[in-house]
């Protein structure tokens, strides 16, 4: 009878078994109580309607920002990194899939053999051991192939299956969280190098103003209209503020630097045009973040989480199938002879094919307690992604009420350098006319840069603090 007609008759009744339902808990998502609005959604420039966000950063309208986003999706390390995880996930899954299916093996051998003259009832044969017709020396020539199939009864092989998909999903989900962390890391160097430029030309400007209150001062000393204590006071102010620009120049290259870095570029292949002064990123009128029930929708890491926990939940299934049987069909067929004219003749064939049963009867345990294992690396994969949706929650939280109360801080910044500005005027003027000491210009001079330095911080910050508010709401993988 044709081998494939057995192997086929063989592997439709062990398929009838394997149709069975597979063993272990079936996954269902977790049922989490999510808070229906934002505890801080009432923040000043907030709209919590449904919001699109895969293209966040447009809302600088800021065309280097653009293009610095635009290089480092197509560049950055960490994210090919990810890539290949992904498509480590994808080949591993198809590895384990593949335990669905057959496995064939085609083998071809030659040996020369010998048999013992003093075995098998030899000896009774003759002078010389050796029975009429049979050769103690013989070839021998081989060749077929070997199939063997593991019908996957309780659905093992399917639960590992399952585990596999999971995994590979959550390994997507976790490119796309490396995703949004580059781009706010992007976004968030551009506005620090642009705050640092503000607060660069806000240290040079006041230390012009200084030099010229220190020339001044000195005019009015060899005019006798001027102590010396008056002079020293203004140098000790100028090299203060002096001292502190190359502070600001450090912090700023440094910047610049790690922004090539996420470009996946050598330091300072973007200085020449990060170099160039230009403002600090506008903010848009208002920003949107719709509900906390669209978190879970959005953002990359709780949907890792929960693709995890899936891929947990299927191993234990996978487990469990280890405390059954498992079937085989194995089969064989090829050419045999012990002599190279006739190997390849028709009666050089043989076959063989037949079920096989497998059954753990005794291993201490071990099944057990790999099930044990299984179950809970489970609670562990359930508890994780209750902590990131709570985590998830908290960083949009804090985003929002960061960035409504710098709103806050900006304005009261914003008045507070302009009433300084002109309390530092008056002290000039009345300094100059001789009807205030000159401690008070330096007392002015002053708080008008520390002012307008806190100002230049405080405008930073606001467009930092809506960064982080995009990236905790896992905004901009869409895209990519």
């Amino acid at each position: 009878m044709n081998l494939i007609q057995e192997w086929n008759k063989a592997g439709a009744v062990m398929l009838l078994f394997a149709a069975g339902c597979a063993v272990g808990p079936n996954y269902e998502r977790p049922d989490l109580t999510v808070p229906v609005a934002w505890q801080e959604g009432g923040q000043s420039g907030i709209d919590t309607r449904a919001a699109e966000m895969a293209q966040w950063w447009a809302a600088f309208k800021d065309p280097l920002l653009d293009s610095l986003i635009d290089r480092a999706v197509k560049s950055n390390l960490d994210l090919r990194i990810a890539e290949a995880r992904v498509r480590e996930e994808r080949a591993s899954l198809a590895a384990t899939a593949s335990g669905e299916w057959p496995t064939l093996d085609v083998a071809g051998s030659y040996s020369r053999n010998r048999a013992s003259q003093n075995a098998f009832g030899f000896r009774s044969q003759g002078a010389v051991g050796v029975p009429v017709g049979q050769q103690l020396e013989q070839n021998l020539f081989k060749t077929g192939f070997d199939a063997v199939w593991e019908l996957d009864i309780f659905g093992g092989t399917r639960r590992s299956i399952e585990a596999a998909q999971a995994t590979l999903a959550a390994s997507i989900e976790d490119r796309h969280s490396v995703l949004v962390t580059l781009l706010g890391d992007v976004a968030k160097n551009y506005i620090d190098l642009r705050g640092l430029q503000r607060r660069l030309a806000v240290a040079q400007a006041n230390l012009q103003a200084q030099q010229d209150t220190l020339d001044l001062t000195k005019i009015r000393f060899d005019a006798g209209l001027a102590s010396d204590f008056d002079v020293a006071q203004a140098e000790g102010q100028v090299k203060t503020t002096a001292a502190q620009i190359p502070t600001l120049q450090t912090a700023l290259k440094q910047t610049a630097y790690r922004i090539d870095i996420l470009l996946g570029a050598q330091p300072g292949a973007s200085w020449s045009e990060l170099a160039k002064d230009a403002p600090i990123p506008a903010l848009p009128p208002e920003a949107r973040v719709g509900l906390p029930a669209d978190l879970l929708r959005r953002r990359p890491d709780i949907r890792s989480a929960e693709r995890q926990l899936a891929a947990a939940t299927a191993q234990v299934g996978a487990a469990t199938a280890d405390l059954y049987p498992k079937f085989f069909l194995l089969g064989s067929i090829g050419l045999q002879s012990i002599s190279a004219s006739d190997w390849l003749s028709g009666p050089s064939r043989f076959w063989s094919i037949g079920p096989t049963i497998t059954w753990p009867v005794f291993d201490a345990g071990k099944i057990r307690a790999n099930i044990e294992i299984r179950n809970a690396q489970q609670e562990q994969a359930l508890r994780l992604y209750e902590k990131s949706v709570l985590t998830g929650f908290e960083d949009v939280e804090n985003a929002l009420v960061n960035y409504g109360n710098e709103q806050t801080r900006y304005r009261s910044l914003l008045e507070a350098t302009a009433a300084n500005r002109r309390a530092e005027q008056l002290a000039n003027d009345l300094y100059t006319q001789g009807l205030v000491p000159f401690l008070d210009v330096l007392v002015a001079q002053r708080t008008l840069y520390t002012s307008e330095s806190d100002l230049a911080v405080s405008e930073a910050s606001l467009a930092s603090n809506l960064v982080a508010l995009y990236k905790a709401l896992g905004g901009g993988w869409e895209t990519n």
